[in-house]
């Protein structure tokens, strides 16, 4: 079986890369670059609990090591604090760092992958497309011919991919425009990002109406000015202005010493791929969607991207094309960003407008820098991660099935549970192994050994049950989850995902509920067909098997 090409060496092609080959799914990446990033502490990216966990958990470091993560999150309207929080071990909060910190991290963990090849110097020029794979060309100094079993872009905002497949892109530009700098500096408070609306030094002219500011490691801080409407131009003098303005604010007097490191301007479009997939070609990342007006951000869109993609993509790759689970690839994931363009699109006008009758309703204000902490904090319509509701993966309703703290189709909750071999690991971590997770509830198992409990209850009825799916699970035991009584039976997909949560051992539930979530049941005839259909509606501005006899709770996993 040939590789999965995948055109593009940024976070989310690399990240792609090496989430397939943890499934055992071979890749080549097309690098139209050297192998390595600028350093440019200007161009950063801030990544939620959840794109940070993914990071970790493929590339074995922790970004806290290597980014900045939040102490705190301040909000201010003139002189005057509108929310304030805190963050720590039980709550974290976003990451910050920079991109070409974020991209090292990536290639440093595929060094010596053998399942994964980048190849650099490497610009696609031609694909084409057959019922059996995808051959791709590529100019530059290793100017070839490639064979793959799919290709996927990661090729940013003006994907080659993209033009070539002939997909539209649709959507607005220049949303909003932001001065950025990097400086190193003291503020005063180290660690918390703020974000400054209507600062009281300066009430008219450019650079006016809002400042972010996030921190990066050794004493480095990332500032966003945002520009007013208009293309006027953004000069050294007048950035060092606002820098030294800026700082004298914060610390009410002198401006305090700084390093200027980097600068630059930073252009929000928000657009959104008509298609994600067409046939064996699929887009993720930029190639996809842009958007991040109103704090949102997204890269960590493009990972969670990879990371509904990697799985189904590897099941493909494994057992041969299934259509139904490549399609909702992009039925899912298109609903969830063009929801998110939909969101910022219609908040804009308040947010951004200024002026009229809405500055005299009281509360407004504060609405809309509740909307901003949304965006930034990764919160709300703009930020938190999807639910997939109405996924074609959503198994119909099931006998035994009950409501627990998780929505169908949201991402579970990051608890302890024992694994098969006895040991105490956290959800998230059994993620992205291309294997559906079955978890039991279980009060009372963590203070037994595993031995005690394993042959006992309804434990034997349950694992024969698994046995049984129509792909490799895991079983895995948790003491307690939100909103689930004992003997409750979550079914979670390899992203996270919850399928559904039955009472007791329900095989019959259970077998439907995963074949489900695996697209329905396999085709008799593999081949590739149609191109994905369009799925999310368009945003306001153009973005638009029985297993067996059903078994009850009985009596517990943990009975002695």
């Amino acid at each position: 079986m040939d590789p999965v090409i995948i055109v593009g060496a940024g976070p989310v092609g690399l990240t792609l890369a090496l989430a397939l080959a943890r499934q055992e799914v071979p890749s080549v990446v097309l690098d139209e670059g050297p192998g390595e990033d600028e350093p440019r502490p200007a161009r950063s990216v801030v990544l939620r609990e959840d794109t940070t966990e993914l990071v970790k958990r493929l590339t074995g470091m922790p970004l806290t090591a290597v980014g900045s993560p939040w102490a705190g999150w301040r909000s201010m309207r003139r002189k005057q604090v509108t929310y304030e929080t805190s963050f720590d071990d039980t709550e974290p909060g976003p990451v910050h760092i920079a991109q070409h910190v974020l991209t090292g991290v990536l290639r440093a963990a595929l060094v010596g992958e053998p399942l994964v090849e980048v190849v650099m110097d490497s610009r696609l020029d031609s694909l084409a497309q057959e019922p059996s794979g995808v051959t791709a060309h590529t100019r530059g100094a290793r100017g070839t011919w490639w064979r793959g079993s799919y290709l996927v872009g990661c090729d940013g905002p003006r994907s080659t991919v993209r033009k070539l497949q002939d997909i539209r892109f649709p959507g607005r530009t220049a949303v909003e425009r932001h001065a950025v700098a990097a400086l190193r500096t003291e503020l005063p408070r180290p660690g918390e990002a703020l974000l400054h609306r209507m600062p009281p030094w300066r009430t008219s002219g450019p650079f006016a109406g809002e400042i972010s500011a996030r921190p990066l490691p050794d004493g480095v801080w990332r500032l966003d000015w945002l520009m007013p409407p208009g293309k006027e131009l953004v000069t050294p003098e007048l950035l060092l202005d606002r820098v030294r303005e800026t700082l004298g604010g914060w610390a009410e007097g002198p401006t305090p010493p700084y390093e200027l490191l980097d600068t630059g301007v930073h252009t929000v479009h928000h657009r959104l791929a008509r298609r994600w997939r067409d046939g064996r070609v699929l887009l993720a990342g930029d190639a996809a969607h842009l958007l991040g007006a109103l704090g949102t951000h997204g890269l960590d869109e493009g990972l969670r991207d990879v990371d509904n993609l990697a799985w189904k993509l590897a099941l493909a790759w494994h057992h041969g094309p299934h259509e139904a689970l490549l399609d909702s690839y992009q039925t899912e994931r298109r609903a969830i960003v063009a929801a998110r363009l939909r969101a910022a699109d219609q908040a804009l006008p308040l947010v951004r407008g200024g002026g009229g009758l809405r500055s005299y309703v009281p509360g407004a204000a504060r609405g809309h820098d509740a909307f901003l902490v949304e965006g930034h904090l990764g919160q709300g319509t703009l930020g938190a991660p999807g639910v997939h509701t109405g996924s074609p993966l959503t198994p119909p309703p099931l006998e035994g099935e009950v409501p627990v703290g998780t929505p169908v189709g949201a991402p579970v909750t990051d608890v302890r549970v024992t694994a098969e071999d006895g040991t105490f690991v956290r959800l998230r971590g059994r993620l992205g192994r291309g294997a559906l997770l079955v978890v039991l509830i279980a009060p009372g198992t963590g203070v037994w050994e595993r031995r005690h409990w394993m042959s006992a209850g309804i434990m034997p009825r349950l694992a024969s049950a698994v046995a049984a799916l129509p792909q490799p699970a895991e079983l895995l035991v948790a003491e307690s989850y939100p909103g689930a009584a004992a003997h409750t039976v979550l079914l979670v997909r390899p992203d996270g995902h919850l399928v559904t949560a039955l009472s007791g051992v329900r095989p019959a539930s259970l077998y439907t509920a995963a074949e489900t979530a695996l697209g329905g049941p396999a085709p008799a005839e593999t081949g590739v067909g149609a191109a994905g259909t369009d799925a999310g509606a368009e945003t306001g501005a153009g973005t638009g098997a029985e297993a067996g006899a059903e078994v009850n709770a009985g009596t517990g996993a943990g009975s002695r």
